[in-house]
């Protein structure tokens, strides 16, 4: 499939790509509930663990917005310059501007097995990612002539299988961890995770459309055939939105604002493959179900860096994924906001992220994402991807 429209009329060209962008955020967002939905569904009736359930099925689901850009962007024969700002656009978002508002409308604990071993492998894994992006694969770093900062560097497929590696490893550790836990308290737990998913709703309590039909929709999830068709129709939904997304964000990138594809991945897509954690996270806060806000966002970065950018550099084969200077300055910011949330855990005496945590990481996202446009327009410090050819000129006289 191939959404890309470029017309001889550069408004109508502006209109149709952003009313696609909308169309692929919504189809994202309603694919990836009833994904959820169906499939926990299945496994429910298969009678499998409902811990499990949330730990494996519940947060692909979660994460199949960035999974699904991720593939699609990843497959085409000049794809993958999303794959990297979308993953670590999404992980910023996440913490620095969904945990910061959830952390502003009410205080945020943490159990002690967060905090010893999801937090720091979060911080182990984020350095990682930024590692392997860099040094790994071969790579350019140095000085344009005029002083501006360049880096192309590659994420090769070995480095996709290390991170896959590590995503199971994580895995197993969780359904470990479930079988310790009593059968009551991992009941309890799930079944919130998994309705907070399907049962978010806005500010003014207002129910989403398809819930007006909550009687109907509950009696047939009882049946093993519907859960079967809302599981492949969200799927569908989401690898549409996907491909809506990528081709509209790339046509307005780079036909129409000369804007890197880079910087729109981390800005316009990583925003909207994140609003199913928005929208969990900040819904989890005001209902009091602080547990869900952080143990959703740790695992979904942590799904991010792992599984989408291990099937990322996968999917590209020997090609790879380009890592340029947005990613490693994204890659910086992301490492930074892990070690915050750690840190304002870890320090506090109540062992939660509060109002000062919330306002600080929020002032942080405003503070990154104003220096991305005034960077692109005004400093220049570094050089976005796609500038090898000037580069070779400009420096090595090629």
């Amino acid at each position: 499939m191939d959404f890309k429209v470029v017309l001889g009329n550069t408004g109508a060209t502006w209109v149709v790509n952003i009313l696609l962008l909308v169309i692929g955020f919504v189809l994202l967002v309603k694919g990836a509930d009833f994904f959820v939905d169906g499939a926990a569904g299945i496994a429910k009736k298969l009678k499998i663990s409902t811990f499990i359930i949330g730990v494996t099925i519940v947060a692909v689901g979660t994460s199949a917005p960035e999974l699904a850009v991720t593939i699609v962007d990843a497959v085409k024969p000049d794809g993958g310059a999303v794959i990297v700002g979308n993953i670590i656009g999404s992980n910023a978002l996440n913490i620095l501007l969904i945990l910061g508002i959830s952390a502003l409308i009410c205080k945020l604990p943490s159990e002690k097995t967060t905090r010893m071993i999801d937090m720091p492998f979060l911080i182990f894994v984020s350095v990682l990612f930024l590692i392997l992006g860099v040094f790994c694969g071969p790579y350019e770093f140095g000085h344009t002539s005029d002083g501006a900062l360049y880096l192309n560097g590659v994420m090769n497929w070995v480095c996709g299988l290390i991170l896959i590696v590590l995503y199971i490893a994580f895995m197993v550790y969780n359904i470990l961890l479930a079988r310790k836990q009593s059968k009551a308290r991992l009941e309890q737990a799930t079944a919130v995770s998994v309705s907070a998913e399907s049962e978010a709703v806005s500010a003014g309590g207002e129910l989403k459309w398809y819930q007006k039909f909550d009687p109907w929709y509950e009696k047939m999830q009882e049946r093993t055939w519907f859960l079967v068709v809302i599981a492949v129709f969200g799927l569908g939904m989401v690898v549409v939105g996907a491909q809506l997304v990528v081709d509209s964000a790339t046509v307005v990138a780079q036909d129409l604002l000369n804007i890197p594809t880079e910087i729109v991945a981390m800005t316009v897509v990583a925003f909207g493959t994140s609003l199913p954690e928005l929208i969990t996270s900040v819904s989890a806060a005001k209902k009091g179900d602080v547990g869900i806000a952080t143990g959703n966002i740790i695992g979904s970065n942590i799904a991010n860096i792992l599984l989408i950018g291990g099937v990322g550099a996968l999917c590209t084969g020997n090609r790879g994924i380009p890592f340029t200077m947005e990613g490693m300055v994204g890659g910086i910011v992301s490492v930074v906001a892990a070690l915050l949330i750690f840190g304002f855990t870890v320090g506090s005496k109540s062992k939660s992220l509060g109002k000062v945590a919330g306002v600080v990481m929020f002032t942080c996202f405003i503070v990154y994402y104003g220096f991305i446009f005034i960077n692109q327009y005004a400093l220049h410090a570094y050089l976005p991807s796609g500038t090898a050819e000037f580069i070779d000129n400009a420096v090595f006289g090629v």
